[in-house]
Protein backbone atom coordinates (compact mmCIF):
# COMPACT_ATOMS: atom_id res chain seq x y z
CA UNK A 1 0.00 0.00 0.00
CA UNK A 2 1.09 3.99 -1.01
CA UNK A 3 2.52 5.31 1.59
CA UNK A 4 0.39 8.47 1.20
CA UNK A 5 -2.99 6.00 1.76
CA UNK A 6 -1.64 4.54 5.47
CA UNK A 7 -0.87 7.74 6.55
CA UNK A 8 -4.09 9.11 5.21
CA UNK A 9 -5.98 6.28 6.70
CA UNK A 10 -3.87 6.80 10.54
CA UNK A 11 -5.54 10.26 10.35
CA UNK A 12 -8.44 9.50 9.30
CA UNK A 13 -11.60 8.84 11.85
CA UNK A 14 -10.78 5.14 11.17
CA UNK A 15 -7.27 5.43 13.07
CA UNK A 16 -8.44 3.59 15.90
CA UNK A 17 -10.33 0.72 14.42
CA UNK A 18 -7.06 0.46 11.74
CA UNK A 19 -4.82 0.30 14.87
CA UNK A 20 -6.70 -2.48 16.34
CA UNK A 21 -6.73 -4.68 12.86
CA UNK A 22 -2.96 -4.07 12.59
CA UNK A 23 -2.79 -5.30 16.44
CA UNK A 24 -4.48 -8.67 15.49
CA UNK A 25 -3.45 -9.30 12.34
CA UNK A 26 -0.06 -7.83 12.12
CA UNK A 27 -0.48 -5.71 9.01
CA UNK A 28 -2.40 -2.56 8.02
CA UNK A 29 -5.45 -3.40 5.74
CA UNK A 30 -6.06 -2.14 3.07
CA UNK A 31 -9.61 -1.58 2.09
CA UNK A 32 -11.18 -0.93 5.09
CA UNK A 33 -14.31 -1.69 4.28
CA UNK A 34 -13.60 -5.90 3.82
CA UNK A 35 -12.45 -5.47 7.10
CA UNK A 36 -15.75 -4.26 8.99
CA UNK A 37 -17.96 -6.43 6.53
CA UNK A 38 -15.92 -9.67 8.01
CA UNK A 39 -17.12 -8.77 11.52
CA UNK A 40 -20.31 -7.48 10.94
CA UNK A 41 -22.95 -10.30 12.14
CA UNK A 42 -25.92 -11.08 10.03
CA UNK A 43 -27.75 -10.10 13.14
CA UNK A 44 -26.45 -6.46 12.20
CA UNK A 45 -26.99 -6.84 8.01
CA UNK A 46 -27.70 -3.55 6.24
CA UNK A 47 -30.06 -3.72 3.25
CA UNK A 48 -28.52 -2.63 0.46
CA UNK A 49 -30.14 -2.48 -3.78
CA UNK A 50 -33.61 -4.49 -4.14
CA UNK A 51 -33.55 -5.94 -0.61
CA UNK A 52 -30.11 -7.26 -0.10
CA UNK A 53 -28.90 -7.71 3.20
CA UNK A 54 -24.95 -7.10 3.39
CA UNK A 55 -23.18 -9.44 6.18
CA UNK A 56 -20.02 -11.29 6.36
CA UNK A 57 -21.96 -14.43 5.60
CA UNK A 58 -20.52 -14.59 1.68
CA UNK A 59 -17.20 -13.67 2.91
CA UNK A 60 -17.31 -16.45 5.36
CA UNK A 61 -18.22 -18.95 2.61
CA UNK A 62 -15.30 -17.71 0.66
CA UNK A 63 -13.31 -17.36 3.56
CA UNK A 64 -14.19 -21.03 4.83
CA UNK A 65 -12.35 -22.48 0.95
CA UNK A 66 -9.18 -20.43 1.13
CA UNK A 67 -8.58 -21.66 4.79
CA UNK A 68 -10.00 -25.65 3.85
CA UNK A 69 -7.36 -25.03 0.64
CA UNK A 70 -4.25 -24.16 2.92
CA UNK A 71 -4.71 -26.18 5.87
CA UNK A 72 -4.93 -28.88 3.40
CA UNK A 73 -1.34 -28.44 1.76
CA UNK A 74 0.28 -27.61 5.46
CA UNK A 75 -0.81 -31.15 6.05
CA UNK A 76 -0.24 -32.07 2.73
CA UNK A 77 3.31 -31.07 3.59
CA UNK A 78 3.71 -32.08 6.85
CA UNK A 79 2.48 -35.79 6.76
CA UNK A 80 3.82 -37.33 3.18
CA UNK A 81 2.97 -40.56 3.97
CA UNK A 82 -0.52 -40.09 5.83
CA UNK A 83 -3.98 -41.54 3.75
CA UNK A 84 -6.23 -39.09 2.37
CA UNK A 85 -9.00 -39.83 5.43
CA UNK A 86 -6.20 -39.05 8.26
CA UNK A 87 -5.66 -35.60 6.38
CA UNK A 88 -9.30 -34.73 6.14
CA UNK A 89 -9.63 -36.02 9.59
CA UNK A 90 -6.82 -33.68 11.04
CA UNK A 91 -8.00 -31.16 8.40
CA UNK A 92 -11.59 -31.23 10.47
CA UNK A 93 -9.80 -30.61 13.99
CA UNK A 94 -8.25 -27.42 12.89
CA UNK A 95 -11.15 -25.78 11.34
CA UNK A 96 -13.45 -27.17 13.46
CA UNK A 97 -15.96 -24.64 14.90
CA UNK A 98 -14.93 -25.21 18.06
CA UNK A 99 -11.50 -24.66 17.06
CA UNK A 100 -11.91 -21.74 15.00
CA UNK A 101 -14.36 -20.16 17.78
CA UNK A 102 -10.98 -20.48 19.94
CA UNK A 103 -8.74 -18.96 18.07
CA UNK A 104 -11.15 -16.22 17.32
CA UNK A 105 -11.41 -15.66 20.91
CA UNK A 106 -7.74 -15.79 21.52
CA UNK A 107 -6.92 -13.31 18.58
CA UNK A 108 -9.33 -10.60 20.37
CA UNK A 109 -11.92 -10.50 17.67
CA UNK A 110 -15.07 -10.20 20.18
CA UNK A 111 -13.94 -6.77 20.46
CA UNK A 112 -14.40 -6.20 16.52
CA UNK A 113 -17.92 -7.94 15.98
CA UNK A 114 -21.06 -6.38 15.19
CA UNK A 115 -23.83 -7.76 16.46
CA UNK A 116 -27.29 -6.75 17.48
CA UNK A 117 -27.80 -7.57 21.29
CA UNK A 118 -31.20 -7.75 21.22
CA UNK A 119 -31.66 -10.98 18.91
CA UNK A 120 -28.21 -12.38 20.15
CA UNK A 121 -27.89 -13.43 23.67
CA UNK A 122 -24.54 -14.04 25.74
CA UNK A 123 -24.92 -18.05 24.72
CA UNK A 124 -25.28 -17.73 21.30
CA UNK A 125 -22.38 -15.36 20.96
CA UNK A 126 -20.14 -17.64 21.99
CA UNK A 127 -21.41 -20.67 19.92
CA UNK A 128 -20.20 -19.94 16.46
CA UNK A 129 -20.57 -16.02 15.58
CA UNK A 130 -16.60 -15.73 16.65
CA UNK A 131 -15.77 -18.65 14.03
CA UNK A 132 -18.08 -17.57 11.52
CA UNK A 133 -16.00 -14.60 11.81
CA UNK A 134 -12.80 -16.32 12.01
CA UNK A 135 -13.78 -17.31 7.99
CA UNK A 136 -15.31 -14.13 7.03
CA UNK A 137 -11.78 -12.77 7.79
CA UNK A 138 -9.90 -15.07 5.54
CA UNK A 139 -11.89 -14.26 3.13
CA UNK A 140 -11.51 -10.02 3.32
CA UNK A 141 -7.41 -10.72 3.40
CA UNK A 142 -8.04 -12.74 0.26
CA UNK A 143 -9.94 -10.24 -1.79
CA UNK A 144 -7.89 -7.56 0.04
CA UNK A 145 -4.37 -8.78 -0.28
CA UNK A 146 -4.04 -12.29 -2.62
CA UNK A 147 -4.23 -15.82 -2.02
CA UNK A 148 -0.19 -15.75 -1.33
CA UNK A 149 -0.51 -12.86 1.43
CA UNK A 150 -3.13 -15.11 3.17
CA UNK A 151 -1.52 -18.50 2.79
CA UNK A 152 1.67 -16.87 4.12
CA UNK A 153 -0.70 -14.75 7.27
CA UNK A 154 -2.45 -18.14 8.22
CA UNK A 155 0.66 -20.05 7.96
CA UNK A 156 3.29 -17.40 10.43
CA UNK A 157 0.24 -15.79 12.11
CA UNK A 158 -2.25 -18.42 13.03
CA UNK A 159 -1.11 -22.07 12.59
CA UNK A 160 2.60 -21.95 14.16
CA UNK A 161 1.66 -19.49 17.16
CA UNK A 162 -1.66 -20.95 17.85
CA UNK A 163 -2.33 -24.62 16.46
CA UNK A 164 -0.22 -27.41 17.96
CA UNK A 165 -0.65 -29.90 15.03
CA UNK A 166 1.05 -33.23 16.94
CA UNK A 167 -0.91 -32.57 20.10
CA UNK A 168 -3.97 -32.29 17.82
CA UNK A 169 -3.47 -35.39 16.03
CA UNK A 170 -4.04 -37.23 19.41
CA UNK A 171 -6.93 -35.26 20.62
CA UNK A 172 -10.41 -37.03 19.98
CA UNK A 173 -12.68 -34.21 18.03
CA UNK A 174 -15.55 -35.91 17.10
CA UNK A 175 -17.52 -36.26 20.10
CA UNK A 176 -20.73 -37.24 18.60
CA UNK A 177 -19.62 -40.87 17.29
CA UNK A 178 -17.65 -41.12 20.78
CA UNK A 179 -20.68 -40.56 22.78
CA UNK A 180 -22.75 -42.65 20.57
CA UNK A 181 -20.07 -45.43 20.93
CA UNK A 182 -20.49 -45.36 24.62
CA UNK A 183 -23.69 -45.65 24.41
CA UNK A 184 -23.63 -48.39 22.62
CA UNK A 185 -21.37 -50.07 25.03
CA UNK A 186 -23.40 -49.53 27.67
CA UNK A 187 -26.47 -50.64 26.14
CA UNK A 188 -28.02 -47.38 26.80
CA UNK A 189 -30.40 -45.37 23.93
CA UNK A 190 -29.20 -41.97 22.81
CA UNK A 191 -31.46 -39.21 21.52
CA UNK A 192 -30.28 -35.33 20.18
CA UNK A 193 -33.45 -33.80 20.36
CA UNK A 194 -34.01 -30.36 18.93
CA UNK A 195 -35.93 -28.35 21.55
CA UNK A 196 -36.00 -24.95 20.25
CA UNK A 197 -35.79 -23.58 16.52
CA UNK A 198 -35.81 -20.09 17.49
CA UNK A 199 -36.54 -17.15 14.86
CA UNK A 200 -36.03 -13.36 15.09
CA UNK A 201 -35.99 -11.00 12.02
CA UNK A 202 -31.82 -11.92 11.09
CA UNK A 203 -31.24 -14.82 13.01
CA UNK A 204 -32.21 -18.36 13.41
CA UNK A 205 -31.10 -20.31 16.21
CA UNK A 206 -31.04 -23.81 17.42
CA UNK A 207 -31.20 -25.34 21.04
CA UNK A 208 -30.24 -28.91 21.32
CA UNK A 209 -29.95 -31.11 23.78
CA UNK A 210 -28.69 -35.13 24.51
CA UNK A 211 -30.83 -37.48 26.46
CA UNK A 212 -29.44 -40.96 27.36
CA UNK A 213 -31.94 -43.66 28.68
CA UNK A 214 -34.76 -40.63 28.49
CA UNK A 215 -32.58 -38.56 30.78
CA UNK A 216 -31.09 -34.65 29.60
CA UNK A 217 -27.37 -34.52 29.95
CA UNK A 218 -26.69 -31.71 28.27
CA UNK A 219 -28.02 -28.60 26.09
CA UNK A 220 -26.04 -26.21 23.29
CA UNK A 221 -27.60 -23.57 20.91
CA UNK A 222 -25.68 -22.78 17.39
CA UNK A 223 -26.32 -21.07 14.43
CA UNK A 224 -26.17 -24.14 12.52
CA UNK A 225 -28.33 -27.48 13.55
CA UNK A 226 -25.28 -29.91 13.31
CA UNK A 227 -22.40 -27.21 15.17
CA UNK A 228 -25.46 -27.41 18.28
CA UNK A 229 -25.01 -31.06 18.52
CA UNK A 230 -21.66 -31.57 18.18
CA UNK A 231 -21.25 -28.68 20.92
CA UNK A 232 -24.13 -31.01 23.00
CA UNK A 233 -21.82 -34.10 22.40
CA UNK A 234 -18.85 -32.55 23.86
CA UNK A 235 -20.97 -31.29 27.21
CA UNK A 236 -22.66 -34.76 27.30
CA UNK A 237 -18.88 -36.68 26.99
CA UNK A 238 -17.30 -34.64 29.40
CA UNK A 239 -19.77 -35.90 32.08
CA UNK A 240 -20.31 -39.33 30.90
CA UNK A 241 -17.01 -40.60 29.99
Amino acid sequence: MPFSRIYKLHLSPERKYVKALKNILGFVPGNLSLYRLAFRHKSRSVTIKKGTKSSNERLEFLGDAILGAVIAEILFKMYPYKEEGFLTEMRSKIVSRVSLNQLAKKLGFDSLIEFDNKTINITAKHSSLLGDAFESLIGAVYLDKGYNFTKNFLEQRIVKPHIDILTLEQTETNFKSKLIEWCQRHGKDILFELITNAEGENVKLFTVQVLVDGEIISQAVDYNKKNAEKLAAEKACTILI
